[in-house]
C-alpha cells in the first residue's frame, strides 16, 4: 500500500457537493494531496467519508479548473504548474479581472455586496492555510460574478483556482491579516464605485503575486499573496 493510502482516515459523514469540493481543494492546497500522491476515486471517497460518485463529481469540477488531471486509464493526479504556464495564467487573469472589477464598480449596489462582506468575515476568521488560500480566491470569483458578464466571469473561474494551486505549490506562507485587509480595501472601493482605486489595488495585489511566483527569492517577504 502506498504512503497516501496508508494515511486515509474515514470521516464521519457525507457532505453537500460544495462542501466536499472545498474540503478536497483545501487538502490539495495544504499539500495533503499533492502532485506526487497516488490516489484513486475509491481512496478519496474513503478519506472523505463519501460515495465514489460524489468524489467523481468533485474531481471532474477540479479537472475543468485544470487543478486535477484526468486521463483515460490513468489515476487522477494533481497538476504540477510550470513557470511558463503560471506566467500565462497570471497575464490572462490580470487582463480579465481588471475588466471585471471596472464593471462591478459601474453596476454594483450596496445591497448586492453582502456575499463579499460575508466572505471577508470568513477570511478574517480563517486559520487553516488551505482554506485561507481558497477563501481568498473565492472573494475574487464572487466579485467577478457581480460584474454582469458571464463569459468573463466563467473564464476567471478557470484561472483563480490555478492561482491558488500555484501559491500552494510555491510554499508561500501567508501573513495572517494582510490578505483580507487588501480585500477590505477593494470592497470599500467597489462600494464607493471608485474603479480607479479598486483596479489600482488589484494590480498591486497581482504585482506581488507575480513577483512571488515568477521571481522567487529567499529574502522576499511573502505577504499579501493569496487570492
Amino acid at each position: 500500500m502506498n504512503s497516501f493510502a496508508s494515511t486515509i482516515r474515514a470521516l464521519p459523514c457525507s457532505a453537500p457537493a460544495q462542501d466536499l469540493y472545498s474540503r478536497v481543494f483545501d487538502a490539495i492546497l495544504e499539500q495533503r494531496i499533492d502532485a506526487h500522491s497516488r490516489f484513486t476515486e475509491d481512496s478519496l471517497a474513503q478519506m472523505f467519508g463519501v460515495r465514489r460518485s460524489d468524489i467523481r463529481g468533485v474531481l471532474t469540477r477540479l479537472s475543468h479548473q485544470h487543478v486535477i488531471v484526468l486521463r483515460a486509464n490513468h489515476r487522477p493526479r494533481v497538476a504540477l504548474l510550470e513557470g511558463e504556464q503560471t506566467r500565462q495564467m497570471l497575464h490572462a487573469r490580470r487582463l480579465t479581472e481588471v475588466t471585471l472589477v471596472r464593471l462591478v464598480c459601474q453596476q454594483s449596489c450596496p445591497q448586492d455586496l453582502q456575499p463579499l462582506r460575508d466572505l471577508l468575515a470568513s477570511e478574517r476568521e480563517c486559520t487553516a492555510p488551505g482554506a485561507a488560500i481558497r477563501l481568498a480566491g473565492e472573494f475574487h470569483l464572487c466579485l467577478a460574478q457581480m460584474a454582469g458578464n458571464a463569459p468573463l466571469a466563467h473564464f476567471l473561474g478557470s484561472l483563480v483556482p490555478l492561482s491558488s494551486l500555484a501559491i500552494a505549490q510555491s510554499g508561500a506562507r501567508l501573513a495572517e491579516d494582510c490578505v483580507w485587509s487588501v480585500h477590505a480595501q477593494m470592497l470599500a472601493a467597489v462600494e464607493g464605485r471608485n474603479a480607479d482605486v479598486a483596479v489600482g489595488l488589484l494590480n498591486r495585489h497581482l504585482d506581488h503575486l507575480e513577483a512571488l511566483l515568477l521571481n522567487p527569492q529567499p529574502t522576499l517577504i511573502r505577504s499579501r499573496v493569496a487570492g
